[in-house]
């Protein structure tokens, strides 16, 4: 069964324009990656510095294998020094009902 992945970033107001084209550059190897069904960004329409990252992946373990792949090559770090709080991640399951 497949998992939505929600990531949460709270931007430093005078780095959004800079986070928005850094993941301009990534998204084609995000979407591209073992497991990764589709990957949206949007933003919060009351508070445009909330960046919120919409994914589905096939397994849990794709997704974390692909942020572990961010870590190692650096990227995971600079989005952290881009934003004014730390990231958050949810993993959903559907309920069927």
């Amino acid at each position: 069964m497949s998992v939505d992945v929600i990531l949460n970033l709270q931007v430093n107001p005078e780095n959004r324009e800079e986070l928005l084209s850094f993941f301009t550059s990534l998204l084609p190897d995000a979407r591209a990656y073992k497991g990764c069904q589709s990957m949206v960004v949007t933003s919060d329409e009351d508070d445009v510095h909330n960046i919120v990252i919409l994914q589905k992946w096939d397994q849990r373990s794709d997704q974390e294998s692909y942020m572990a792949w961010r870590a190692e090559r650096g990227d995971a770090d600079k989005i952290v020094n881009l934003l004014s709080s730390p990231p958050t991640l949810q993993y959903l399951t559907t309920i069927p009902i």
